[in-house]
């Protein structure tokens, strides 16, 4: 039991997502995870520690089955439970779990076999503490997601569709991901939504796999695409002799560089052929890409995206918590990986955000190469607990080095300079009991 005295104060974090199949194995975050453990381990407060689902990829294990997934955890992490352990004499460890670990609901093994590291596993969808006057509610997220939704809770072959992506895709990219140039591909488990799975794979393949002298010989095409595609329209133009005075007065100046004037109007006709084929060919296909869509959309074959609003759904389930427990200003939830604090009537949603690599598309300024997804980490802890003037919510972040240096290219680096995103935890939010007290005052 906790140490400390007083109003009691919650940590919450989520989506560490621990295990998995071969290179999955690796956490990158142990150190700082094993810091933070110990920290509370050391405090005062009256804190209770909550892991708001996804705390294991056992979804990621494709080799063995049922309670042999905590076996091998066991093996693994030797270090994070004794750790686990250790802080849970001093305050109460509470987990819930997620959809990538939604089998620790449906052993009661599990239930056991956490125990004996101090850390309390709730079978249940959600579970609500108090907080002051106030009370938050707490899951996982996934039960609002229907690509991940658990219709049969607790049994374990409940498999909705993000189960077999992850049992397909994700274990095995920790598979394979050590046959690469780079051991890149395992971080798919970090790209959301999932739609920009192909894409990435693209750029990955494009910046890391693909034959230098082939990649190098590309970049020249690809970042002056948009220049000659005008220089295509224009040389078309001439040969139809509509308009001939561009290329005309492009020929001669560079004609007064004699020999390397003569080589760049050879690479920019060569650009030039190269961007009017792939114009010839990728104007009909657009407007055939686009004719096709607005079919396939007409007839609803697609209805149910693989990628799910990541806010109106968790807005409508608070809303409807708020109104069935007038007392509950605080919706905490995870599963979607993006930290936020954001106010709604009746409360306020905060989501814990993710321990796990977080990738940030940037698109090139000109030209058509892929992507450059830049890595980041946010690893952050959501603290809330009670003050005079009402409930106060905060992130507290934890410091990690970015991972940009090692993992991307000289290539990728220098078409994001200056770019590089500085992703940035939401501001302390307090829940002031005038919130709390018109929320109960509306209740029916």
């Amino acid at each position: 039991m906790a140490s400390g005295s007083g109003d009691p104060v919650y940590y919450v974090i989520s989506d560490l997502h621990i295990g998995g199949d071969e290179q999955l194995e690796e956490v990158e975050f142990l150190d700082e995870l094993y810091e933070f453990l110990e920290r509370l381990e050391a405090t005062d407060e009256n804190a209770e520690l909550i892991i708001n689902g996804d705390a294991f990829g056992l979804w990621e294990f494709t080799t063995v089955e049922g309670i042999e997934k905590f076996d091998v955890l066991e093996a693994t992490y030797p270090q994070l439970f004794e750790q686990l352990r250790a802080t849970g004499e001093n305050v109460p460890i509470t987990l819930l779990p997620g959809n990538h670990d939604h089998e620790l609901a449906a052993y009661d093994e599990y239930v056991e076999r956490l125990a004996a590291y101090n850390v309390t596993l709730v079978q249940d969808q959600s579970i609500t503490r108090s907080v002051g006057e106030q009370a938050i509610h707490f899951e996982h997220g996934h039960q609002q997601d229907p690509n991940n939704r658990i219709d049969d809770w607790g049994n374990p072959h409940s498999t909705p569709l993000g189960y077999f992506y992850n049992t397909l895709v994700t274990s095995r990219a920790g598979q394979l991901s050590d046959r690469g140039r780079y051991n890149w591909l395992k971080d798919v488990q970090a790209v959301t939504p999932t739609e920009r799975m192909p894409v990435w794979l693209l750029s990955k393949y494009f910046y890391r796999e693909m034959n230098p002298l082939l990649r190098y010989s590309l970049v020249p095409f690809l970042l002056l695409f948009n220049i000659s595609a005008i220089i295509a329209v224009l040389a078309g133009l001439d040969l139809a002799g509509i308009w001939s005075m561009p290329v005309d007065r492009t020929e001669a100046f560079l004609g007064q560089f004699g020999t390397a004037g003569t080589v760049a109007w050879f690479f920019l006709a060569l650009n030039a052929t190269v961007a009017g084929l792939l114009l010839l060919v990728g104007i009909p296909l657009h407007f055939i890409r686009r004719d096709i869509r607005k079919t396939v959309d007409r007839f609803g074959v697609f209805e149910t995206e693989m990628t799910v609003d990541p806010e109106t759904p968790y807005e409508e389930a608070a809303a409807d918590v708020f109104a069935e427990q007038p007392e509950t200003t605080i919706f905490c939830y995870g599963h979607t990986h993006r930290p936020t604090i954001k106010e709604i009537d009746g409360g306020i949603l905060v989501n814990s955000g993710t321990w796990l690599k977080r990738l940030h598309r940037k698109d090139g300024i000109i030209g058509i190469l892929p992507p450059v997804f830049h890595p980041s980490y946010q690893l952050a802890a959501v603290r809330i607990a009670p003050e005079s003037s009402g409930v106060a919510v905060e992130f507290e972040e934890i410091t990690k080095p970015s991972p940009a240096p090692e993992e991307l290219t000289r290539t990728e680096r220098f078409f994001t300079v200056g770019r590089e995103p500085r992703p940035e935890l939401p501001d302390r939010y307090v829940v002031d009991e005038e919130t709390a007290e018109t929320s109960q005052k509306v209740a029916p």
